[in-house]
């Protein structure tokens, strides 16, 4: 197995447990996700194995994402002594994240107290063609001794949630199966709530020159743990092959019957096969994903390998072949935020599958049209119409934010967004007509979209109350994006997209009639859609509050939030985040003109077509120096938004604060998962921003982009209405091929309009 280019590698050097690299050295392939840890399990560190939709309860506040057992674990004895890494020293030691091929390459050179010298070399992945499958592959040189070597395989099912956290930590399953089949060992387990059945199976080979070469085969039962132990007798200087195959399945799965048998049967046909040949396999599949997913930025290795990184987890993480699911916060690389899907889905990532993989954002949209009856179900309970959308979500749709969390002085504190952060409806209608209009998905319109952007829309006109002695419709007590700031009257985001979710299920309603009038009557009939409703929405729409100041071209982000102190940040940290400005108390921030993230700003780029250049360049200055980034998803938009309003300086840096998100852990939780909306928005701050790629009137396709200094060229591809398009930027020239055709695209490239 050979590594990539050095462009495509991500390099650890040194031996320790570190939370940062757990979760940059994550793979996963949208069903199984694996945390970066060592084989052997270092105390300090947090094994992490997760299964997209194996969720559970069990005493923990809210369902959460399971940790379920540990299937990777590997052990080296000589001579029945623990080959203990962190007890030898250290001659050499890498880890690589290989991102073209989707490996984590490993390399340990140990002597121990005895001074014998061990060196450990290979590879483990998590398949992209086979999705239950975990390869394992590892070489084993004696270099100066000759011992009884015992390689211990083993699955653990110690693990539990919220390892560190002991107010917060759950156990979500019980070991209903452990067993010593004829080719391996199996350890199946049952979540205590919504018992969900997970069975795992691994099989392990010792080899010397492709022949099994141990002298001793033997399991054991240790209670939370099952092993399988291969005792060896090694002579110094040979290359002995460590080779474990792990098969998981759950029976959240299709057509899975008895776990145990899909799970062995699915293991012996793996077999069949070798690792090199499962390699290959998987690899193919990267390429094909990195055929329309890669970026190149030619003149800046930090920024390039940084993006590559990026993208490297967000087409790892999608799964097309599952409606039911959805990309958590910290995607399959962690617990944090339980596992649950926020707006950040929509917004920030699904922009990326939109124009690299449409079958995955329209799986990701299905996800929530799946649960659209538990989101009409929510805003029925909470006495409106219509379908509103938890803040977050896991399996069933209900709102499953928790209640109480912590300020940043690590006092308890309620946490108001499941209760009032209304505008992720509006997002999901805004996500599904992103979707329709760059694919031209029109059965998925008809039959799925359509009906979630009316039923936000019935949200919406069931929240907005009237103001008779003002005569405007408002929307009161949310929280914007801005999560700095709770029970807001008019958040100018919030009350924009509800303008907007309004107009647009009003304007697709006439276009059903005129051009689909059996569906409209179908969905009509269905959801009981009367003949005013449209008309009512579009009242509503014409009179709902935006706080503008016309006279400064300012859109107040809230009401009253031009009358809080004001502070303006002028200090910056060793990672260029900005620093808490002198005076500021960290549990009265409500108090403040200070903001977490983008929120006037998201405004103005998600329907920039609604405002002129001049106020977007006001409100970008005025509130950038004001906006903290305490939300991963903050620079991206500031990066995106620099280039448009000519703050390229300010964009740039923006720019690399996001795509650097994980790999210098610029927020500090890293070690909770990737921060996933951060991955997107890297994508969608070159795609959008330095790329230049809008969409204007009549679907025509902008091209107005600018590059940094230093970057000599832009290289990405995107899917339009069908057409696989390739773009290459330099600062003198913009080439589009079209790699993929299906019919004309209209172009503006700089101005200057073409068809190809």
């Amino acid at each position: 197995m050979k590594l990539s280019e050095r462009e495509w590698l991500i390099e650890q050097d040194k031996l320790e447990a570190s939370g940062k690299f757990e979760t940059c050295f994550a793979l996963t392939n949208g069903y199984i996700g694996i945390r970066g840890i060592n084989e052997e399990v270092f105390c300090e560190e947090t094994p992490g194995t997760y299964i997209a939709g194996v969720f559970d309860k069990s005493t923990a506040q809210v369902t959460e994402l399971v940790n379920l057992p540990n299937p990777i674990g590997l052990r080296i004895y000589i001579n029945r002594e623990f080959l203990n890494p962190l007890k030898c020293e250290i001659l050499e030691f890498k880890r690589v994240l290989d991102l073209k091929q989707g490996i984590l390459y490993r390399k340990l050179r140990l002597k121990d107290v005895k001074g014998r010298i061990t060196t450990i070399e290979g590879f483990r992945f998590v398949s992209m063609n086979n999705k239950n499958l975990i390869v394992q592959k590892y070489d084993v040189v004696c270099e100066n001794y000759s011992a009884v070597l015992n390689v211990e395989s083993f699955i653990d099912a110690t693990t539990v949630n919220s390892k560190d956290v002991p107010n917060d930590r759950v156990k979500h399953y019980e070991i209903d199966k452990k067993k010593d089949f004829a080719d391996g060992i199996y350890l199946g387990i049952t979540t205590k709530d919504k018992k969900y059945k997970v069975g795992i199976a691994s099989s392990t080979k010792v080899l010397l020159n492709n022949q099994r070469c141990y002298f001793n085969r033997f399991t054991k039962d240790l209670g939370y743990i099952i092993t399988e132990n291969f005792e060896v007798e090694a002579k110094q200087g040979e290359r002995y092959e460590i080779e474990k195959l792990t098969v998981l399945v759950s029976s959240r799965e299709k057509n899975v019957g008895d776990v145990f048998e899909t799970c062995t049967n699915k293991l012996k046909e793996f077999e069949t096969k070798s690792a090199e040949k499962l390699l290959f396999e998987h690899i193919e599949e990267y390429k094909r994903l990195w055929d329309v997913a890669n970026i190149d930025i030619v003149g800046d290795e930090v920024a390039n390998k940084s993006v590559k990184f990026n993208i490297f987890h967000l087409i790892s993480m999608a799964n097309p072949e599952d409606e039911h699911v959805s990309l958590g916060a910290k995607g399959l690389h962690g617990e944090g935020y339980k596992g649950h899907v926020f707006w950040d889905t929509e917004i920030f990532m699904l922009p990326f599958y939109i124009y690299t993989n449409p079958a995955a954002a329209k799986a990701m949209l299905m996800y929530r049209y799946n649960l659209l009856d538990a989101a009409r179900e929510n805003a029925r309970k909470n006495g409106y119409k219509g379908a509103q959308f938890p803040w977050e979500s896991a399996d069933t749709g209900e709102e499953e934010t928790p209640k109480w969390g912590y300020d940043y002085l690590g006092n308890p504190v309620r946490i108001w967004t499941g209760d009032i952060e209304y505008h992720i409806s509006a997002d999901i209608a805004y996500a599904v007509m992103n979707y329709v209009r760059a694919t031209d998905d029109i059965d998925f319109l008809l039959n799925y979209g359509s009906e979630i952007i009316i039923e936000t829309a019935r949200f919406w006109a069931s929240i907005c109350k009237y103001n008779k002695e003002k005569g405007r419709y408002e929307i009161n007590d949310v929280i914007g994006p801005d999560e700095f700031h709770e029970h807001c009257n008019n958040n100018a985001y919030t009350n924009y997209l509800a303008k907007w979710n309004l107009l647009k299920a009003s304007e697709l309603c006439n276009l059903l009639l005129e051009k689909y009038p059996k569906y409209f009557e179908k969905l009509s009939k269905k959801i009981n859609l009367s003949d005013e409703e449209p008309f009512v929405w579009q009242e509503i729409a014409s009179k709902i509050y935006i706080p503008y100041h016309p006279d400064k071209k300012l859109i107040e982000q809230f009401e009253g939030y031009f009358n809080l102190k004001d502070f303006v940040i002028k200090e910056y940290d060793q990672n260029n985040m900005p620093v808490w400005p002198e005076g500021v108390e960290l549990d009265k921030l409500n108090n403040y003109q200070l903001i977490k993230q983008a929120d006037v700003v998201m405004l103005l780029y998600l329907l920039g077509e609604e405002f002129d250049d001049q106020t977007k360049k006001i409100n970008y200055d005025y509130y950038e120096k004001r906006t903290m980034h305490k939300s991963s998803l903050s620079p991206s938009i500031y990066a995106l938004m620099g280039v448009r309003v000519g703050e390229t300086n300010r964009a740039y840096i923006n720019f690399m604060r996001t795509a650097l998100t994980d790999l210098e852990d610029n927020q500090g939780n890293t070690h909770l998962g990737i921060h996933a909306a951060s991955l997107g928005g890297t994508w969608q701050a070159l795609v959008f921003g330095f790329g230049g790629i809008s969409i204007e009137k009549d679907d025509v396709l902008s091209v107005n982009p600018w590059l940094p200094e230093k970057w000599e060229s832009l290289k990405f591809s995107i899917w339009w209405k069908g057409n696989l398009l390739d773009f290459k930027i330099t600062k003198d020239n913009v080439e589009v091929k079209k790699r993929v055709e299906k019919g004309n695209v209209k172009l503006k490239i700089k101005g200057q309009e073409a068809i190809i």
